[in-house]
């Protein structure tokens, strides 16, 4: 990850809640001991303090993992950039002291002989587009255009209640709970973190709407909370008060990047 205004002066340990979200701040630490946390590509001690601009990144010990399997296909690879489609209930990232297989984990399967890098994560229940780069360059070209908003990702999502014109969602995020992401009463300064919501169609049957969601660079849960503070809460979304549902109903299809662009469709 690259360390963005929002986290300059914090302790390093504090700033892998985001890279590391299913461990304690026991093992974050236990992690920096062991040499694991690189920060611009050296070993950093748990209370070193970041800075903006610079890469942190974690070693995770691999598991084994076969993507035919998991159902991962690769959709496309260009300009050293690639892009994964992650079924829903597969992991994006290595989860740490777990043998659950992952994106990340099944990387050397899908691009032996290369050393893929994942460039951003989707929650375990939502499908669609990982991206992966391939390159070093490709890898710091990916973060340099998260930063020039010159990314977008769209999201297809089927909510509860109707929506019947576009809205753009502001509300900043409180990410400290490790399980739940709250939404605050104001606007987030940083454009980046805004969620654009665009309806597609409404069924009166189901009294549900499908709904396209536009970010540039995300929170965690980012979507999900933005759309449940609308009112209009996805379906089969255990944690944000989403109608019972067969899966969570919220789908990375688009990704575009300046010479880089693709699309995955969604199952639902």
């Amino acid at each position: 990850m690259r360390v963005g205004p929002e986290e300059e002066g914090l302790r390093l340990d504090r700033v892998l809640e985001g890279l590391v979200p299913e461990g304690g701040l026991r093992l974050r630490r236990r992690l920096c001991d062991q040499g694991r946390v690189l920060v611009n590509g050296r070993p950093a001690k748990s209370s070193c303090k970041v800075r903006e601009g610079q890469t942190v990144q974690v070693r995770m010990q691999r598991v084994a993992c076969d993507p035919a399997d998991m159902g991962l296909r690769v959709l496309c690879r260009r300009n050293g950039l690639a892009a994964v489609d992650k079924p829903a209930g597969v992991h994006s990232a290595v989860v740490a002291g777990s043998s659950e297989p992952s994106v990340e984990g099944a990387l050397p399967r899908l691009f032996p002989g290369e050393n893929a890098v994942l460039l951003n994560r989707l929650d375990r229940l939502t499908s669609g587009i990982v991206l992966v780069a391939l390159t070093a360059e490709a890898e710091a070209r990916y973060h340099e255009a998260e930063s020039a908003r010159t990314v977008t990702k769209e999201y297809l999502a089927r909510v509860a209640g109707r929506l019947d014109s576009p809205v753009t969602v502001r509300f900043a995020l409180d990410t400290d709970n490790r399980r739940l992401t709250r939404a605050l009463d104001k606007d987030d300064p940083d454009s980046r973190r805004w969620t654009r919501v665009e309806p597609l169609n409404w069924d009166e049957k189901t009294q549900t709407s499908l709904v396209r969601c536009f970010i540039r660079m995300g929170a965690r849960h980012q979507i999900r909370v933005h759309l449940a503070a609308l009112g209009h809460p996805i379906l089969g979304d255990p944690l944000y008060g989403g109608p019972e549902a067969e899966r969570l109903h919220l789908h990375h299809r688009c990704f575009s990047l300046d010479d880089f662009s693709v699309q995955s469709e969604a199952a639902f």
